[in-house]
């Protein structure tokens, strides 16, 4: 029996979580997870999504606000006896004395093909930039950020409408049999992990603010790419008679040939929009204060188009 203890937070994690938990040959000795915050507008007080998986299934759970920094939680780890510690979105950088806590090593899942996307936001940043193609790999955690050696990996295909949120789902649905193929590979001696090489290296820091605000000079694709990057959270968007018009769905158009950030005759499928190469077509919008709404009705209630 492999035991483990699992560091997770939000809901791409839940499923691994409750993969391993139902495996045959491992024990989830414990969960740590991020300390409840506020959440929604009534800002209660909410737990994780992997917390309540763990409360659920009664697993143990550990909420550090820094797990570095937090001896009594390190020593409780150490008395639990892990094989491994497996991290999956957890939202904490861990120190040298928690990696040196297990029997084997720290297990992470990483949303992308390393070396490429090292960082916070892979899935994001792969569709922002148009990739065809991500992937999920399973790595073992050293101090750097994602520069571990890489045990495993998986190919992920990115249609060109497919946004973030159904990205995550695809990873949050392929990442399990992954880990546990990790685990077990691992004590078995049959998978030998690899160095990471250098070249193709490349980042995937925090979205700022003014990413998210559409720059209309750019090219109909690059902003197809950033509103499926960052689908409803944060969400891409721009300015329209000083209201913030939220953008969910777009299309790349190109049938009418119109300035950059001019709107266009709405249609039976939008409202057109001229980029700085090609049009788009705005299909779902978002208005400032408002519901989801067809771009087509948006336009349509427009006193100035």
């Amino acid at each position: 029996m492999i035991k483990i203890v699992f560091f997770g937070t939000p809901k791409i994690a839940v499923k691994s979580l409750e993969y391993l938990n139902a495996s045959s040959d491992i024990e989830v000795l414990a969960v740590v997870t991020q300390p409840d915050k506020p959440a929604g507008r009534g800002k209660k007080i909410t737990m994780s999504p992997v917390k309540e998986f763990a409360i659920q299934h009664s697993i143990p759970v550990f909420q550090p606000k820094s797990i570095r920094k937090e001896p009594d939680i390190q020593e409780a780890l150490k008395q639990l006896k892990p094989d491994f510690f497996v991290t999956f979105a957890f939202g904490q950088i861990l120190s040298q004395e928690v990696l040196d806590i297990p029997k084997y090593c720290t297990i992470n899942l990483h949303a992308s093909l390393l070396p490429r996307y090292r960082g916070a936001n892979p899935i994001q940043r792969a569709i922002i930039n148009g990739d065809k193609e991500t992937g999920i790999c399973t790595m073992i955690t050293e101090l750097g950020l994602d520069c571990g050696d890489v045990c495993l990996k998986e190919v992920i295909q990115i249609p060109e409408d497919m946004n973030c949120e159904q990205l995550f789902e695809k990873v949050s649905d392929m990442s399990p049999e992954l880990l546990e193929k990790t685990l077990k590979g691992i004590v078995s001696n049959s998978i030998t992990p690899t160095p990471q090489c250098e070249d193709g290296v490349c980042m995937a820091g925090k979205l700022t603010k003014e990413e998210t605000e559409i720059n209309w000079n750019k090219t109909a694709e690059e902003i197809h790419n950033l509103v499926r990057g960052i689908y409803k959270s944060p969400c891409a968007c721009f300015m329209h008679n000083g209201k913030i018009i939220k953008v969910l769905e777009t299309k790349v158009d190109n049938t009418s040939t119109l300035p950059a950030g001019e709107l266009g005759k709405a249609t039976k499928e939008g409202v057109p929009v001229g980029c700085g190469n090609g049009t788009i077509l705005l299909i779902k919008v978002k208005p400032e204060g408002k519901g989801e709404i067809s771009a087509r009705d948006w336009y349509n209630g427009l006193k100035n188009r």
